[in-house]
C-alpha cells in the first residue's frame, strides 16, 4: 500500500478518535489546516519534520502515523520500506519496525549524505532515542553539547528536546535508531 494512503487513514482515524476538527489540529500541531488536508487526502508526500510535529501535538509516536497491521513472523527487506526525506532530500529515513500497542518503539535505518546536517525537532516527552553508527561519522549535538560516533558507537539520550545530526565524516552515514516511548 502506498505511504501516503497509510499516512491518510491513520491521521484521519487518529483526530476523529479525539473528536478533533482539521483546523484544533492544526492549532495543536503547528501544521497548516490545507497541509493536514491534503495529508489525509493522501495528495502530498509530508515531511519527517511534518510527521513529527503531527505526532507531537497528537502526543502519538511517530510510527503511529505509518504503521500497518503485521504477521506474526516477518522479514524486511530496505527495498520494500517506505522512506521518508528531508526537505532537501540529503537525509533520509527508512522505517522498518513501527510501535504498536504490544511494541513501544521504533525501529529505523537513516542516511545522511557526506557534509549534511538535519535538525530533528524532537520527539514525543519521556521518548528516548537509540542510535548506533553503521558507516561514517556521526557528530550529533543535543543540548548544546556535541557527541562523535564512528562505527559500532552508540550513544542514548532523552529525545523530547530538537537535536541535530552532522554527517562529519566522509561518504554517506549510515545508522540505526531506535526511538523509544516508555509505558
Amino acid at each position: 500500500m502506498n505511504i501516503n494512503f497509510i499516512i491518510a487513514e491513520n491521521l484521519k482515524n487518529l483526530r476523529t478518535e479525539r473528536n478533533l476538527s482539521l483546523s484544533q489540529l492544526a492549532g495543536l500541531c503547528n501544521v497548516s489546516k490545507v497541509m493536514l488536508s491534503q495529508i489525509e487526502k493522501g495528495d502530498t508526500n509530508p515531511t519527517i519534520n511534518t510527521l513529527w510535529k503531527i505526532a507531537n501535538g497528537l502526543k502519538v509516536p511517530y510510527t503511529s502515523l505509518l504503521e500497518q497491521k503485521e504477521h506474526d513472523t516477518q522479514i524486511i527487506k530496505k527495498n520494500d520500506t517506505d522512506i521518508q526525506l528531508s526537505e532537501e532530500g540529503h537525509y533520509r529515513v527508512y522505517c522498518y519496525y513501527t510501535n504498536t500497542p504490544y511494541r513501544n518503539f521504533e525501529l529505523f535505518q537513516i542516511e545522511l549524505d557526506e557534509n549534511c546536517t538535519y535538525k530533528s525537532v524532537g520527539h514525543s516527552e519521556k521518548s528516548e532515542e537509540y542510535i548506533m553508527v553503521l558507516e561514517g561519522e556521526l557528530t550529533l549535538e543535543i543540548n548544546g553539547s556535541n557527541y562523535k560516533l564512528t562505527p559500532n558507537d552508540s550513544i542514548s539520550f532523552l529525545a523530547s528536546h530538537e537535536h541535530v545530526y552532522t554527517n562529519s565524516g566522509k561518504g554517506t552515514l549510515k545508522a540505526t535508531i531506535t526511538n523509544f516511548y516508555p509505558v
